[in-house]
C-alpha cells in the first residue's frame, strides 16, 4: 500500500513552527499487504521492517481493521520530529500499518490543535494529537467530543528561559515576559508556587524567533524543552531553563485523542493504530536520524534534519524518563491528569475539571500490552 500525505488543512493559528518546511510530496514505499498468515516473509527485509517481523495478523481481525476503513491522522504540527508525530511517520514507512491491515492517511496539522480537535469530533478524521492531556480536558470542557487514548510524556514540555543572571524567579517581578499567546499553565503554576507576583510581570505575545531573550526585548520566555533552548544553544547563548517539574508542578505531552464513536465501532483499529506507533517509538528510539529521514521525505525543502532529531533526541528521552517502572509507553495516569487540570483552574482556563476517565480511555492502549512488553502482532 502507498502511504499517502495531503497538503495542509485551512486553520486560523499556528504553534511550534521550527520547521521551513510545508506540506511536501508523497513518498513512495514499496510494502507488503498484510494477510492472514506469516507466510512468504522476506528476510532481507530491513531489521524493523514489518515483512522481517513476520507481522501477519489473523483473517479475521484483518477484516475487521479494514472494515474501518480510511484512518484519517492529522500531525500536531506539520512533520515536525515529535512524539505524537514521528512515530505515525515511521510506522507508516515501516509497514508497520500495512502489516496490521490498517489504511493510514496522514495529514499535517497547522499547530492549532484546538482545531484538530474538531475535526476529530466531527469525524473528518479519527485521530490527531494534541499538546497535553490539558488540552483533551479543556477541548471535552468546552463541547468537543474526543476521547484520549494515549498520553506519551508525563512531565511539562514547556519551559521558561531566562539569562543567566536571573537567579530567583522572583527577580522577574517588573520585568517582560515573552509567550506565545498565553503563559502556559504549568509555567503560571511554577510562578505562583514560588511566590512570584504575577501582576507585577509585564507579558507581551512575541512571535517565534527565541534571540529576543538573548537580545533584550523580553527577559524571560516560554518556549518548549525540545525546541527553543535547543536553538539558543546551536546559536552558543546561554540561558537558563526553569522547569516546572522541579517544583512538583505536573503536565504531560504528545497526547493522543480519538474520535469516540469511531473508537466505540472499530476497537481492534484503534488498538492497533497504537500498537502500530508503539512499535515504531520503539523501533525511533534507537534508530533517530533513520526516522526522522522518513519526516523529511515527505516534507518539502528546508526541512532542518538536524534540529528535528534533536527534538525527538530531547522529546523521546522525556518520554522514557517520565514513564514509571511497570508502566508501558503512552499509559494514562489520572491522578497526574487531574493535577494538570486542576493548574487549568487555578489560571482560569476551566471553571470546573471534567470527570477525568470521561475524557480518557486507557483500554485501546493495555489492550496491546502484556505488562511493559508490547504484543506484536496482534493476536
Amino acid at each position: 500500500m502507498t502511504p499517502r500525505y495531503r497538503r495542509q488543512l485551512s486553520a486560523s493559528s499556528s504553534s511550534r513552527p521550527v520547521l521551513a518546511a510545508t506540506v511536501g510530496a508523497a513518498l513512495l514505499l514499496s510494502l507488503a499487504a498484510c494477510s492472514g498468515d506469516a507466510e512468504g516473509s522476506d528476510d532481507s527485509a530491513p531489521s524493523g521492517s514489518a515483512a522481517a517481523e513476520g507481522s501477519a495478523i489473523s483473517a479475521e481481525r484483518c477484516a475487521q481493521n479494514e472494515a474501518a476503513g480510511t484512518i484519517t491522522y492529522i500531525t500536531g504540527y506539520q512533520y515536525q520530529s515529535s512524539a505524537g508525530i514521528l512515530e505515525a511517520l515511521a510506522a507508516d514507512s515501516l509497514g508497520y500499518f500495512d502489516a496490521l491491515c490498517l489504511d493510514v492517511e496522514i495529514q499535517p496539522g497547522t499547530g492549532d490543535t484546538a482545531a484538530n480537535a474538531q475535526l476529530v469530533a466531527a469525524g473528518t478524521a479519527q485521530v490527531t494529537s494534541l499538546g497535553n492531556d490539558a488540552e483533551a480536558l479543556k477541548a471535552v470542557d468546552g463541547g468537543i467530543d474526543v476521547t484520549g487514548i494515549a498520553t506519551w510524556g508525563h512531565v511539562p514540555i514547556a519551559t521558561l528561559m531566562t539569562g543567566t543572571d536571573i537567579t530567583e524567579l522572583t527577580q522577574l517581578e517588573g520585568t517582560i515576559l515573552g509567550h506565545k499567546g498565553s503563559l502556559p499553565a504549568p509555567l503560571r503554576a511554577m510562578l505562583v508556587e514560588e511566590g512570584v507576583d504575577l501582576d507585577a510581570i509585564e507579558q507581551v505575545e512575541v512571535g517565534y524567533d527565541p534571540t529576543v531573550l538573548p537580545r533584550g526585548q523580553v527577559q524571560s520566555l516560554t518556549g518548549y524543552k525540545s525546541n527553543e533552548p535547543l536553538l539558543l544553544a546551536a546559536m552558543g547563548e546561554e540561558v537558563t531553563e526553569w522547569n516546572p517539574e522541579d517544583y512538583g508542578i505536573s503536565g504531560s505531552f504528545g497526547t493522543i485523542v480519538a474520535n469516540p464513536a469511531f473508537a466505540d465501532e472499530h476497537p481492534t483499529a484503534v488498538e492497533d493504530y497504537l500498537r502500530a506507533t508503539s512499535k515504531a517509538f520503539e523501533y525511533c528510539e534507537t534508530n533517530g536520524a533513520e526516522c526522522v529521514g522518513f519526516a523529511a521525505d515527505v516534507a518539502e525543502s528546508g526541512y532542518d534534519e538536524e534540529h528535528n532529531l534533536k527534538i525527538w533526541e530531547t522529546e523521546s528521552a522525556l518520554v522514557t524518563e517520565s514513564t514509571p517502572e511497570g508502566s508501558p509507553l503512552g499509559f494514562h495516569d489520572d491522578a497526574l491528569t487531574t493535577s494538570e487540570g486542576e493548574a487549568l483552574i487555578a489560571s482560569g482556563e476551566l471553571d470546573e475539571l471534567p470527570t477525568v476517565n470521561d475524557v480518557f480511555d486507557p483500554a485501546f492502549l493495555t489492550a496491546i500490552y502484556d505488562g511493559t512488553e508490547l504484543v506484536w502482532p496482534a493476536p
